[in-house]
């Protein structure tokens, strides 16, 4: 199992520099991943400072050499794809192949799309969002793409340089179980990062939900696939090993590859560098 640390890119961490002190500090301590939220405007944060989630990673690689880099997650029908294959790109040949991109419909779409005048449609997002996958991932090959879909074109244009990772990065899909719509996406690709209906931001979830989930998922993989796939189960534990091991390995049991550490949302402490310091710092848990 590998273990990540998952921040806002606002508040303390709207200041790269922030950003690029936790990635040292979890590389140190031990981690195996940061991770990043993808907000361009969240009402619940109002007044608070945002930064972008891209350059924010490029702090974060600038300042570490193994651990892995990604958002969690990108709001694909947000972005032009053609824009979003650059910034990927760009990361991964300056982290030197380390990033994985997750994606999902985002929100809250009000905020997110509504605000400036987008669709918010979840139907057309949705759309999008899978229009859009099928395009980055085409890009990031470096090969010639010629595509005329009904919400992007492109035409006779090859996007160098390719990514590092060939064919492309890890691509994990987020949403909210027990939706299925998200876990068939997900189940497409490289893997899921589901938040849960029951468990709030920074809860764990139950394992018997995790269960259920990872077999849904499963069950909808192509029978000939044989790429890796990852689980991304995260929440908020104790810096107690002991304790730690008691929340995370049922999980693990269910199917989970990675634990994602989170501030609780909403809580005092999500955006807050100290606060996430200390967690990081007393490293990963231990399960065995």
């Amino acid at each position: 199992m590998r273990f990540s640390i998952n921040i806002p890119n606002f508040g303390d961490f709207a200041d790269p520099r922030n950003v690029a002190t936790a990635a040292a500090a979890a590389e140190e301590a031990g981690w195996d991943g940061l991770f990043i939220w993808d907000h361009v405007h969240y009402r619940a944060y109002s007044g608070r400072p945002f930064g972008d989630a891209w350059m924010l990673l490029t702090a974060a690689a600038l300042a570490t050499s193994r651990i892995r880099l990604g958002t969690l997650l990108t709001p694909v029908a947000r972005y032009r794809p053609q824009q979003l294959a650059r910034q990927v790109a760009t990361l991964d040949n300056l982290s030197g192949g380390r990033v994985v991109f997750a994606a999902g419909l985002g929100g809250p779409v009000d905020d997110e799309y509504g605000t400036f005048g987008d669709e918010t449609d979840r139907r057309v997002l949705a759309e999008r969002l899978d229009e859009g996958l099928d395009l980055l991932a085409r890009f990031w090959t470096g090969e010639t793409v010629d595509h005329a879909g009904r919400h992007y074109q492109a035409r006779n244009v090859s996007l160098q340089p390719a990514t590092v990772q060939q064919p492309r990065p890890p691509i994990w899909i987020g949403g909210f179980w027990p939706n299925r719509p998200p876990m068939r996406r997900a189940a497409r690709w490289d893997g899921a990062v589901p938040l849960f209906e029951n468990a709030l931001h920074g809860h764990p979830p139950e394992p018997d939900d995790v269960w259920e989930l990872a077999a849904y998922v499963h069950d909808h993989r192509d029978a000939d696939a044989q790429r890796p796939f990852d689980l991304v189960i995260g929440g908020a534990t104790p810096t107690d090993a002991s304790k730690a091991k008691d929340v995370i390995a049922p999980l693990r049991d269910a199917g989970a590859t990675w634990w994602d550490e989170r501030q609780l949302d909403p809580g005092p402490d999500v955006d807050c560098l100290a606060s996430v310091l200390r967690r990081i710092e007393a490293g990963p848990p231990e399960l065995d």
